[in-house]
């Protein structure tokens, strides 16, 4: 278990973006990817939204929301956000790092923040936002049973691949659709902690994957901010 943490952290670490965008003029939020190892194997811990939020109802996600004024950083928002949505408490989680930021529909800045968790972690997930809290082996988004991806031009003109995941929950017997942002998140924390080629295409070049993340980013972001402008 220490050996797969140790080169989990290892390699998160070389990724970490710290607080590098933390200045874009958009809105902020932030999501935790909880990692726990179970069984030998590196493990992510996603929720469902509960049915009665406005905002995506019954999609898969991370824990984790908008950021509020007394939130130091971004850490701290997504600490907190976990902590309201699943009961995990903050002091429980061991922060790594922060990786390459994505934008969400609504053009919000959002930044993943990667920590470990202990396995025996039992969540309380809060009925008003979440609905169910289950864990996906991380190297299924690297190595899916069940995937497809389709093309998508956000409201800017920026074209993108959309991964989505089927996973088939054995323990739960139903099976949870991942995709959007969640499963662009979990592709890319799989690809920096395994380094390894997945079986499908993925928008980046895979032999220099923090500059070519940080490329893809500066576009949809310059592809948002230009469509602002002129919004002007």
């Amino acid at each position: 278990r220490q050996g797969i943490m140790e080169n989990a952290r290892r390699r998160l670490k070389e990724f970490d973006v710290g607080d590098k965008f933390s200045r874009l003029p958009l809105p902020r939020a932030a999501v935790l990817l909880p990692l726990l190892v179970r069984g030998g194997r590196l493990h992510l811990l996603l929720t469902v939204r509960s049915m009665q939020l406005r905002r995506s109802p019954g999609e898969v996600c991370f824990p984790g929301g908008k950021s509020e004024a007394t939130d130091k950083d971004d850490i701290e928002t997504a600490l907190r956000e976990a902590e309201e949505e699943v009961g995990l408490q903050p002091e429980k989680v061991e922060v790594i790092c922060r990786l390459m930021p994505g934008i969400d529909k609504m053009n919000n800045l959002v930044t993943p923040v990667v920590g470990f968790i202990e396995d025996t972690f039992q969540a309380t997930p809060n009925p008003d936002e979440v609905s169910e809290v289950f864990v996906v082996p991380l190297e299924y988004f690297v190595k899916p049973l069940n995937y497809k991806t389709f093309s998508y031009k956000t409201s800017s003109g920026y074209l993108t691949r959309i991964h989505c995941f089927i996973y088939d929950d054995q323990e739960r017997k139903k099976s949870f659709k991942i995709w959007g942002l969640t499963a662009h998140f979990a592709v890319f924390l799989a690809l920096v902690i395994f380094g390894e080629r997945p079986t499908f295409e993925v928008d980046y070049d895979l032999d220099n994957l923090i500059s070519s993340s940080e490329h893809n980013f500066i576009n949809l972001y310059a592809s948002i901010y230009e469509r602002k402008k002129s919004n002007l």
